[in-house]
């Protein structure tokens, strides 16, 4: 059966290796990503079968536009990934300047709250569909120099796990720590260091079937993609 799935960040790592991987398996994606450029070069390869939009999760009147356009044109997804997000340059809480901060709290918290108020409503109507939200290792434990980002994985484990009390019984909300993965991100904290990490391409042919097979009775949990 064919899923439609949302998706955001969808330009660079984690987030492109799962949409190759669940346009092989023959799903429609409806993503969104910040570079215009990468979101037009995406489409171009993947198809009109596919949506792709350049959007900023951050501003909730050009989510809610989209969200509305998606909804009208290809319906209720069946899976909503919300995956964008960024991380500080490495340094001490106290040398990360305001601005850096609320960018990090802006993309990471915010704009899954925006996706979420958007999409959620015509899901729960139907009562039907899986959130994922992207959390991480570091939504679970914490490590120095990443403070601000760390701040922003707590909070979507408790966000996730306070929606999951709120939803109908044929849907699910889920905090998914995706691993260890070779993206940018961790290059930014490890420098080669990452290297030794699971690359995306290769991470999304374990992590895209595990999301497609998340029910409902996966609702509420802290979950982690196996093997990564």
């Amino acid at each position: 059966m064919v899923k439609t799935i949302v998706i955001t960040g969808v330009t660079r790592g984690i987030g492109r290796g799962l949409v190759e991987e669940f346009d092989l398996l023959g799903h429609k994606i409806i993503g969104c990503g910040r570079t215009g450029e990468l979101i037009e070069k995406l489409q171009k390869k993947l198809g009109a079968k596919h949506q792709f939009s350049c959007l900023d999760v951050t501003n909730d009147k050009l989510v809610a536009d989209w969200a509305n356009r998606s909804l009208a044109k290809h319906g209720s997804p069946d899976l909503l990934i919300n995956n964008a997000a960024i991380i500080n340059s490495n340094s001490s809480l106290v040398n990360v300047s305001a601005a850096d901060f609320d960018t990090v709290i802006d993309i990471n918290i915010k704009g899954v709250a925006n996706v979420i108020r958007h999409f959620a409503p015509e899901m729960i109507k139907c009562n039907h569909g899986i959130i994922v939200n992207l959390s991480s290792g570091w939504g679970r434990s914490t490590s120095p120099e990443v403070a601000p980002y760390c701040a922003t994985k707590w909070a979507i484990e408790g966000l996730s796990k306070a929606m999951a009390e709120e939803l109908p019984g044929g849907m699910a909300c889920v905090p998914l720590s995706p691993g260890v993965v070779n993206t940018e991100m961790l290059q930014s904290c490890f420098s080669n260091g990452a290297n030794t990490a699971i690359k995306p391409k290769e991470f999304a042919k374990i992590a895209a079937p595990f999301l497609l097979g998340l029910r409902p009775k996966d609702n509420g949990q802290s979950l982690s993609v196996p093997n990564v």
